[in-house]
């Protein structure tokens, strides 16, 4: 029998409850919060902190109607204070924990970044997850896909996917199957889930996907070498 809203529910199994659709979904797909000490809901997305734990689907809507309906006020049975950035701050943090696991890729030897080496990688089979800058361009980034099945997240721009790399910008960084990919690509899912409508439609920058001039200089086909643009809802 479903818990009624607000009801506890203690974390048993894979599953959680969204607080606002009631829906149950693996805890991957979802966003954990716990109440802090002066009442302020808390995101925990390394699902660490203690606390009881209330779940949302990774969803803006849906942060935005727990927001507004009361939904942690009423699964804590109290006042609560919500963050009116909450949205935002859960996509900073997701962004944050993406280029950290990118960095832990690259220092286990997981990770390379730049078109050649990303190619070497895909034509030895090496690559678990291809992720690629948001803000790179269309073109360049499926002449180096081209025709092969392996998974492709772009969760990041240029900027952002070149620091843990110690570079500028890179445009492509290919990661060895094993859990740090597949925990990449769980938080790219859960990045695209939160981000606000204009986040998705256009890079953080600005600018449109694919005006990077220093994308354009990439070669015409996969066979030359190119460059990687300047190189239960409670538990």
């Amino acid at each position: 029998m479903p818990a009624a809203e607000g009801e506890d529910e203690p974390e048993r199994g894979p599953l959680r409850r969204c607080l606002v659709t009631r829906e149950r979904l693996p805890k991957e797909a979802m966003l954990r919060f716990v109440l802090g000490p002066d009442r302020r809901i808390v995101p925990d997305l390394a699902e660490r902190l203690p606390g009881r734990g209330m779940w949302l689907s990774a969803k803006a809507d849906v942060i935005e109607q727990a927001a507004r309906r009361g939904a942690f006020a009423k699964a804590v049975r109290g006042e609560v204070l919500v963050p009116p950035d909450l949205r935002a701050t859960i996509e900073d943090g997701l962004r944050g924990r993406i280029r950290d696991l990118l960095g832990f890729a690259r220092r286990a030897g997981q990770a390379v970044s730049g078109w050649q080496s990303a190619r070497e990688w895909l034509q030895a089979g090496r690559v678990g997850l291809l992720v690629q800058a948001a803000d790179g361009s269309p073109a360049e980034k499926a002449r180096l896909v081209g025709h092969r099945q392996v998974p492709v997240a772009t969760p990041l721009d240029a900027a952002e996917l070149g620091a843990p790399f110690g570079r500028d910008r890179a445009v492509h960084v290919a990661v060895a199957p094993g859990r740090l990919a597949d925990r990449i690509a769980a938080e790219a899912v859960r990045l695209d889930g939160v981000k606000a409508p204009t986040d998705v439609a256009r890079p953080r920058d600005g600018r449109k996907p694919g005006a990077d001039p220093e994308n354009l200089r990439a070669p015409r086909d996969a066979g030359h070498g190119g460059r990687d643009g300047a190189a239960g809802a409670v538990e």
